[in-house]
């Protein structure tokens, strides 16, 4: 027996309108917050040595693919940088 529903049009996946990340690339997160902080205030803020050591987009992406907890704490800063652009201007 199936449990797939019988109609394909029966459930819509849900709109990500209320998700600020829905349509944002790792590699224009990355971009955008070594633009904003520098190489140097992107290392400090999170430390690890895809930022810190020779860094390049192409490096961290890679990185960051494969380490779930580095990628939240990416996205965790970028949605903060975003909030920050709001408040400043």
């Amino acid at each position: 027996m199936s449990t797939l529903p019988s109609d394909p049009q029966a459930a819509p996946p849900a709109p990500q309108a209320r998700n600020p990340l829905h349509g944002i690339t790792l590699e224009a997160m990355v971009t955008a917050l070594s633009a904003h902080y520098g190489w140097a205030g992107l290392g400090e803020r999170i430390p690890v040595r895809c930022f810190t050591h020779d860094p390049s987009v192409a490096s961290s992406l890679k990185f960051l693919r494969k380490t779930p907890w580095a990628r939240d704490k990416v996205e965790s800063l970028y949605l903060f940088m975003l909030r920050e652009i709001r408040r400043q201007g």
